[in-house]
Parts: C-alpha cells; structure tokens; sequence
C-alpha cells in the first residue's frame, strides 16, 4: 500500500486555551495531506481546477485517539482509497512523530463537479494517474 506522508508543526493558533489542538483543525491537517499528495503526485488542486474538475467535500470522519498539542511536529499520512468509483476517497493518519503515537484517523469522500455544479465520474486523467501511481485501497 503505498501512502503520502507530509509533516505539519502545531501553532499556537491551533489550539485551545489548554493548548491542546482544537478539534476542527484536524480537518485542515486532512486537507494539508491530500494537497500535499496530490503535488508529490506532480498534479495540485489549481491544475485539477484548471482542467474543469471541482472537488468538494461530501463527507468526513475523524476519529479522535489522542491529543495533540502546542508544538507538536505532526506526521500526517495520506492514502487514496480506489474501491470508490463515484468520487475520490482519501484516508488519512495523523501521528506524532517524536513519540509515534496515533492522534486521529479518518477519511474524506469528495464528489467530482464540472464548471457548472454537475456531479460527474471521476475525469480519466485522474483516474490513469491512481492507477499508474500505484496508489491502493486506504491507509
């Protein structure tokens, strides 16, 4: 299985007054991953934009395991999840890297719109570039 990983290191304006990072945020973590993938993939979000594909957000989970704090240097492992046909599925890991320590998991689904707002099948050009990558099932 073969997955992106990216690091991130905790800011203050992160967490919360007990400096323990604020639950929201692990969604951005999970979108510093994905964007992260796609670029090490040689293929950003902007290009996919330009190519008239949109990729929203459909559905998320995060499963909370283990705080992370001020200044913690993140690991967050990415991974595309090829059984789904009808958009884009991406699982993702988050760790501490100095302890290695599972903090959260979870997974977004995104559809995949043309210009004008219609759901569509994932474009060939993104679906040739999991297949060639090698990219398989979830983290």
């Amino acid at each position: 299985m073969r997955t992106h990983k990216t690091t991130y290191r905790v800011i203050y304006g992160d967490t919360d007054n007990m400096g323990v990072v604020y639950n929201a945020n692990y969604l951005r973590f999970f979108e510093i991953g994905r964007t992260e993938m796609f670029r090490a993939l040689g293929l950003t979000y902007k290009a996919i934009e330009e190519k008239g594909v949109m990729l929203p957000v459909s559905e998320v989970k995060c499963k909370y395991i283990q705080p992370a704090t001020y200044d913690d240097l993140l690991v967050i492992e990415t991974g595309l999840d090829t059984r789904v046909r009808g958009g884009v599925k991406f699982d993702y890991r988050i760790f501490n890297e100095d302890e290695k320590r599972l903090l959260a998991k979870g997974h977004t689904l995104h559809a995949c719109l043309n210009p004008e707002g219609r759901v569509i099948r994932p474009p060939r050009f993104l679906s040739e570039l999991i297949r060639e990558k090698n990219l398989t099932n979830e983290v």
